[in-house]
């Protein structure tokens, strides 16, 4: 398996890796904006911008750009996540000229056509309604926003009813011509590719891309934490207990993974042991650490019936304050880095996942790391690594969001933010 990295005249980044036993290839183009580069008025217009890519350009219709996609074979799609938008597609080898094509032509000539606009604009409500309904969603929302209050990563992907409805062609013109900039953006591909041909499609096809502006993110986020409910009605209740973690570009990262895993990470961790092989109280509950260019979050969601909640919150804050005070042992250390490496191992045998990773290590590190490195800085972790840091977080402001309790949700959070701030100050 071979990895190339090429920069055109432009900037533009290309990235490919061989993987020489597949016959089909995993490519796109990732851009290092997402939901944060959105103006507040203009709250989930990289998502809505996202949406508009695949309703027609000047050549193509949105049915041809389906049509063309699917008459190979392949399939296209994109994502908008806090930081970059992804536009990618998978085709048979010797088919990627048809889906850099499509792709250079949707992300440079859309035409946003006013009927398009707003039928999309319409889908985008739904899928907005359809949020409000899932308390996965809402409970994430709701922790988010407590975490960065009037910030941009505090406000949603999707933006609001409200923001949504005052997005304008006009603006999202604006808003590709600014950001979609070739500095910012990385064409990815993994499978059976080579590198020169991909190059040479890229110069051909984004060549002409502007250079613009390569700045940032902007202003730096500040991490507050908080405490917040919805006394919306579930089936069950919802809980998110969260504390600031490394952004990915720090030495702890892999210490909050390494933590994230033996506290929730699979059936053998702290919290799943406990909560539900124990006590029966969910039927899953994990914890996960996301990281960014200048902050990150660790948090642990489980759902429980809501005579249950305090109960689990309880069991939540009590295995976090025993991780703290005694540390993890070594066993369960060498056990959550092997669910690491493991997982960072297998994610290179997908051709789609190896296109997404190269991609977002250029955007967010602006160089590849490759596996002996990845695989050295997870050994490099130790059991004091991990009680440093979880005894660091715990003393900062924890972030805890319940819905699905009635009246009492934010009790619920109340208590065990309470709980977990007592045992930092004892």
């Amino acid at each position: 398996m071979t990895t190339h990295v090429s920069t055109l005249a432009n900037g533009l980044r290309v990235v490919t890796h061989e993987m020489g036993h597949l016959e089909t290839v995993s490519l796109g183009a990732w851009i290092g904006v997402g939901a944060r580069h959105d103006p507040a008025p203009q709250n989930g217009i990289a998502h809505f911008l996202e949406h508009m890519a695949f309703k027609g350009t000047g050549k193509r219709s949105a049915q041809d750009i389906a049509e063309e996609i699917e008459g190979v074979g392949g399939d296209l799609n994109a994502a908008t996540s806090l930081e970059t938008t992804a536009y990618y597609a998978r085709v048979l080898k010797g088919d990627e000229d048809k889906a850099l094509d499509i792709l250079s032509d949707i992300l440079q000539n859309s035409e946003f056509d006013e009927t398009e606009l707003q039928r999309e604009r319409d889908v985008i409500l739904q899928e907005i309604a359809a949020s409000r309904d899932c308390p996965d969603d809402v409970v994430y929302d709701l922790a988010q926003d407590a975490a960065y209050p009037s910030q941009p990563l505090g406000r949603t992907i999707l933006g609001t009813p409200e923001t949504v409805e005052a997005i304008t062609a006009d603006g999202l013109r604006g808003y590709l011509g600014a950001r979609y900039v070739a500095p910012r953006m990385v064409v990815s591909a993994a499978g059976a590719v080579d590198h020169g041909r991909i190059v040479d499609l890229a110069g051909e096809l984004f060549g002409g891309l502007g250079t613009g502006d390569a700045a940032g993110n902007g202003a730096r986020a500040v991490y507050k934490g908080g405490v917040t409910g919805s006394s919306q009605p579930f089936e069950q209740c919802h809980v998110i207990v969260g504390f600031e973690g490394p952004s990915h570009c720090e030495p702890d990262y892999f210490a909050a993974q390494v933590l994230s895993g033996l506290l929730g990470g699979g059936m053998s961790s702290r919290l799943f042991q406990e909560a539900r092989e124990k006590r029966g109280l969910c039927y899953s509950i994990y914890s996960s650490v996301y990281g960014l260019s200048d902050t990150g979050v660790m948090t642990i969601h489980a759902a429980t019936a809501p005579e249950l909640a305090d109960e689990l919150l309880g069991v939540i804050s009590t295995e976090i304050i025993r991780l703290a005070e005694a540390g993890p042992s070594e066993k369960e250390v060498s056990r959550s880095k092997a669910q690491l490496k493991a997982g960072l191992m297998m994610s290179l045998e997908s051709s789609a996942a190896r296109a997404e990773q190269m991609a977002r290590q250029l955007i967010c590190r602006g160089r590849l790391i490759d596996k002996e490195e990845l695989v050295a800085k997870v050994d490099a972790v130790s059991a004091d690594d991990v009680r440093g840091l979880i005894a660091t977080m715990l003393a900062g402001v924890p972030t805890a969001a319940v819905v699905g309790a009635g009246a009492r949700s934010k009790e619920h959070a109340q208590h065990v933010s309470e709980a977990l701030r007592t045992a930092a100050v004892g």
